[in-house]
């Protein structure tokens, strides 16, 4: 059995897809897989389903959408247990994504940090591949508002560790329009505005990354009243002198390696 919540709520049975229909049932599933074997109460899950307005009986109503959980995974053998005032899910051996995604982050990481980058691209590049789309799209507006800004956080950080593998390899002159994109998506990490200002300086463009920053000064001093942090400064005076480590593969003291 095989389930997937980066993207719409899937769940497996070999090559055949389960029918989850309803975002009420699609949320009990994710629900009870993000409690990760933890017992889930009755009077959380009614408020993952139903936010401050319950019905009269949500006790009863969730029940039913347990019973029709086990009926549509029977076949994958799946257990979700009565315990205390809540419910149980039992994943044992069966592979969820977002696990898969964690465990790949974290290999990607301890690779990066070694130095590793070749493996390092190539793991955290599976890691983002898992990703089908937005998560949790199809389920409650309670339970994506619980769950969707870690997990869209953790996608980040595994990016902007593949883009430091990418730079450690040299493909910064491809990595520039990429990382244009992605700083005008999200201005305010600066993260991705460093790398972006470290590809242009190593494609021959020093001004253009001096741009880059100072733009970046300018948007964070404006919503946020703070000026750039100590990697966006570094990096700056790094290029005003023409420092030669900028060149280097580490550059960016890779996130990995703490």
């Amino acid at each position: 059995m095989e389930f997937r919540l980066l993207g719409p709520v899937e769940a497996w049975s070999g090559r055949r897809a389960v029918p989850l229909d309803g975002a009420k049932l699609r949320t009990v599933l994710a629900a009870l897989l993000f409690a990760e074997g933890r017992p889930l109460s009755d009077q959380r899950m009614s408020y993952l389903l139903w936010g401050e307005q319950p019905p009269t009986t949500p006790g009863a109503q969730i029940c039913t959408y347990v019973s029709r959980l086990r009926h549509r995974l029977r076949k994958g053998s799946l257990e979700i247990s009565r315990e205390g005032s809540g419910y149980q899910l039992v994943t044992g051996q069966w592979e969820v994504d977002h696990r898969k995604f964690q465990a790949l982050a974290d290999q990607g990481a301890r690779q990066l940090g070694a130095g590793e980058f070749i493996q390092a691209e190539s793991t955290l590049r599976r890691a983002l591949a898992l990703w089908r789309g937005p998560a949790l799209c199809d389920v409650t507006g309670q339970l994506s508002a619980a769950e969707l800004p870690g997990l869209e956080e953790s996608r980040r950080t595994v990016l902007e560790r593949h883009i430091d593998a990418r730079l450690a390899l040299g493909m910064h002159v491809e990595l520039v329009p990429e990382l244009t994109g992605l700083v005008s998506e999200d201005a305010l990490r600066e993260g991705l505005r460093t790398q972006l200002m470290i590809a242009l300086y190593r494609c021959g463009r020093p001004a253009d990354a001096l741009q880059v920053y100072q733009q970046g000064r300018e948007i964070l001093a404006e919503h946020l009243g703070i000026a750039p942090g100590e990697e966006l400064q570094r990096v700056h005076q790094a290029i005003l002198t023409g420092d030669s480590g900028l060149d280097h593969p580490d550059v960016l003291n890779l996130r990995g390696a703490a």
